[in-house]
């Protein structure tokens, strides 16, 4: 007897397959909510408290950074107080902005800060901002007892 191959016939399958979708989905929330932090300004700096409002607008700038040593940072890029001037003034032209945002950290001296505000002065930027933390009232009340 001769068996004679049979022809299976085969369907289209019309159901997306939810499980697999679900799962590569799951995976990219988890990496995105890892990375996100480090997408944030990579100095870390000790920000001072303040009650003040949050800023919920997105805003567009340079952002200079002051480490607790002292150290100044142009969007993460390192300079010397010596070639502040010149770095700020290449990247807010980079950048098409004349605004700046500054992050000092809290134990930075106070003649640190006002000589890196007074250089932003002299180059004719008058649009600065400083950045702090937002501090909640109920912990500054538990502080205080």
């Amino acid at each position: 007897m001769i068996r004679r191959p049979r022809h299976r016939q085969y369907r289209s399958m019309a159901d997306i397959n939810i499980a697999n979708l679900v799962d590569v989905c799951l995976v990219l929330l988890i990496i995105f909510m890892i990375s996100a932090p480090l997408l944030q300004s990579g100095i870390q700096v000790d920000l001072p408290k303040t009650r003040a409002k949050v800023i919920t607008e997105e805003t567009s700038g340079v952002v200079v950074t002051i480490d607790k040593k002292g150290g100044i940072f142009i969007n993460d890029v390192f300079t010397r107080y010596e070639n502040f001037g010149a770095a700020l003034d290449r990247e807010l032209k980079s950048k098409g902005t004349t605004s700046v945002y500054l992050r000092g950290d809290s134990v930075v001296p106070y003649g640190t800060a006002i000589g890196v505000i007074g250089r932003m002065k002299e180059m004719g930027i008058e649009s600065i901002g400083l950045v702090t933390g937002h501090d909640d009232q109920k912990s500054s009340a538990t502080k205080r007892r």
